[in-house]
């Protein structure tokens, strides 16, 4: 099982898969430091460990049930002529889910989660942890398909998964005050979600859309907002 420990090229191979399944975590990283920060303070921290570690257990165990997602890329069904798997189904609600609860952050954000004849509800850490839950499904799926498409050896897929969680566990935490401490960032964060989400929807439909551009796309974004960040910094010193 670990014969590749001697291979240079599986060596190659965990450190791209890692790398990649990290930068796959990003978006995990950021849907539960959103619905972590409308937990009270003393529950973040529990709350976003157990987000991340359902986020393992899910890959892990998809991982070992490898012939049952060859089994979702076939179609099930037809609609209009377009050919529908289970994983094209993953992919739409996981989509349509992630715009809705995006949609719903953005109007809570503008209107205000306070004012007249309006009451803040908290969320509940079950009803925190069950949204994480669905949403690491449909991350996970993609996870672990490019696991599958990049490497053959197990122990390397599961080596790679499990790295880039404990990871997404080390900069979770950073990553959510740091959207918590910046409104504008919060907002940001909320359009790559919509984004996302719009991105799976339109893959469920088998429209393919490079990752690459998407990427590229937050980073540059991220990158305006720092240097806005330190502008307004300047301005008020």
């Amino acid at each position: 099982m670990f014969e590749w420990i001697t291979s240079p090229e599986d060596w190659i191979a965990l450190t791209t898969l890692l790398a990649l399944e990290i930068v796959l975590g990003i978006d995990n990283i950021i849907f539960i430091s959103i619905l972590v920060g409308r937990l009270p303070p003393h529950e973040r921290d529990l709350a976003r460990r157990l987000g991340l570690a359902f986020a393992m257990i899910t890959r892990v165990a998809l991982l070992f049930s490898l012939s049952w997602i060859i089994g979702l890329v076939e179609p099930w069904f037809t609609v209009m002529g377009q050919e529908i798997s289970g994983r094209d189904v993953v992919l739409i609600l996981g989509g349509l889910f992630l715009l809705f609860k995006s949609t719903k952050e953005v109007h809570t954000i503008i209107e205000g989660e306070e004012g007249e004849g309006t009451a803040k509800v908290a969320d509940t850490m079950l009803s925190t942890i069950v949204q994480i839950g669905i949403l690491d499904l449909v991350f996970s799926l993609d996870s672990v398909i490019t696991a599958v498409g990049l490497v053959e050896d197990l122990s390397i897929m599961v080596i790679a998964i499990v790295g880039a969680v404990v990871v997404m566990l080390f900069s979770a935490r950073s990553i959510g005050e740091f959207i918590d401490k910046h409104p504008t960032i919060k907002m940001l964060a909320l359009s790559f979600l919509m984004m996302i989400g719009l991105t799976l929807l339109v893959e469920g439909f088998d429209v393919h859309v490079p990752k690459g551009y998407i990427y590229f796309a937050m980073a540059f974004s991220v990158v305006v907002e720092v240097l806005n960040i330190q502008v307004r910094k300047r301005l008020r010193h």
